[in-house]
């Protein structure tokens, strides 16, 4: 039965309907097609289209990580149902190809039953993941084990770990929810959903293009990040084209860190509220001295600080942040449920990541505000080309 016409959308002229008339229609009278305008609707000359820009899907590395963060994020833990086998998850892997390589570029998955939320994909991307459980239904050793345990970790079993990941970003937060659930329920017969983390960034347009992301504390997020031109092929991609994500969610005190005065949040941070820049410097990217003392030999950057302690020791020790905070509703009493949900993208765990993490566990002053309630690590295959599917290489088909 053919789609009704849509009638007395808000917004909608008459004339922009009539218009719209004339396009091509595809199956049951709907215009679908890249670019975000569809179902009869086209823009008036010279407007713009706020959400039509798609960001590629193909190519050497997955997208979502390179990818200028966008202001929304879910990532999405999915467990396999138990007797799920390596053919099993290959054709949930080739669905996934399929069915994201469609949505990240303004096109409906192919069993899409809200077409109409697809059409705008505002730079979304999707990016798959892979941990333990995944390898060992399809029989081959795991490239990714969990983390050590840290002092400072306070984890929460329902937000560990998983077989899958879906992380999943746009600036448009209904085309995330729409992916998301595209991407979840067309697996049920082989996958279960274990936990959903929702993040935000700031809005697209509300601060210039290429600066710093505040997390809720105020403070600049994610200032010393490797150069994705220069650097990501020693730091990020591993010998495959891959890479490998931490994922860590981090509660943070805000009632306490609200108390704080000024100078005190400063000190703790290493790094001025108003500008980002280090306490040695005037502005964010400014060379850090850390060997710096005022006149009575103190140090200017408490050796304490976060910024002295998160510090990579040398080059080999960076990885890539690509934070979202998250501000969920209170329980159990609670004034706040805020936080951060940390994502780490680097080459190998072992040598970038945990040094870093290790010294924080040691002694970081932030660490009397912040708590990290869940950590997973997945292996995130490297990209695809069109015909193949994402983890290829890693779950090594046979046949």
């Amino acid at each position: 039965m053919a789609d009704k016409p849509h009638q007395g959308r808000t917004g909608i002229s008459r004339r922009r309907l009539l218009k719209g008339g004339v396009a091509a229609l595809g199956a049951g009278g709907a215009v679908i097609g890249a670019g975000g305008l569809a179902y009869g609707l086209v823009a008036e000359p010279g407007e713009a289209v706020f959400g039509s820009e798609t960001i590629p899907f193909h190519g050497d590395h997955q997208a979502g990580i390179s990818t200028a963060a966008q202001a929304h994020g879910t990532f999405v833990a999915l467990n396999l149902l138990d007797g799920i086998e390596r053919g099993q998850l290959i054709s949930l892997l080739k669905l996934w190809t399929t069915d994201a390589a469609r949505l990240t570029q303004g096109l409906p998955a192919l069993a899409d039953t809200e077409p109409e939320l697809a059409v705008i994909p505002a730079n979304l991307t999707v990016t798959v993941g892979l941990g333990q459980g995944a390898f060992a239904a399809a029989g081959v050793p795991s490239p990714v084990q969990p983390l050590p345990a840290f002092g400072i970790d306070q984890l929460q079993t329902r937000w560990n770990d998983g077989d899958l990941l879906l992380q999943i970003c746009a600036d448009d937060p209904v085309s995330v929810s729409h992916a998301v659930r595209v991407l979840t329920k067309n697996v049920r017969s082989m996958a279960s959903v274990k936990w959903v983390q929702r993040g935000f960034r700031s809005s697209r347009g509300a601060h210039p293009s290429g600066t710093t992301m505040r997390n809720l504390m105020g403070q600049v997020d994610g200032t010393v990040n490797p150069d994705p031109a220069v650097d990501f092929d020693d730091l990020v991609w591993n010998s495959d084209g891959g890479s490998t994500l931490v994922l860590r969610r981090i509660a943070i005190e805000m009632d306490t860190w609200d108390v704080l005065d000024r100078d005190g949040k400063e000190f703790t941070m290493g790094r001025r509220l108003d500008t980002g820049a280090p306490l040695t410097g005037e502005f964010e990217h400014d060379e850090t001295d850390f060997e710096a003392t005022d006149k009575f030999g103190i140090p200017v950057i408490p050796p304490g600080s976060h910024i002295a302690r998160a510090r990579a020791m040398h080059a080999g020790e960076r990885f890539l942040r690509r934070a979202y905070n998250y501000d969920d509703p209170p329980a159990d009493g609670a004034t706040s449920n805020s936080g951060l949900i940390f994502a780490a993208y680097q080459r190998d765990i072992e040598s970038q990541f945990l040094p870093v993490q290790q010294r924080l566990d040691e002694h970081d002053a932030l660490n009397e505000w912040t708590t990290p309630i869940g950590s997973s690590v997945f292996a995130l295959p490297r990209g695809v080309t069109e015909g193949g599917w994402l983890g290829e290489e890693l779950i090594q088909p046979t046949g």
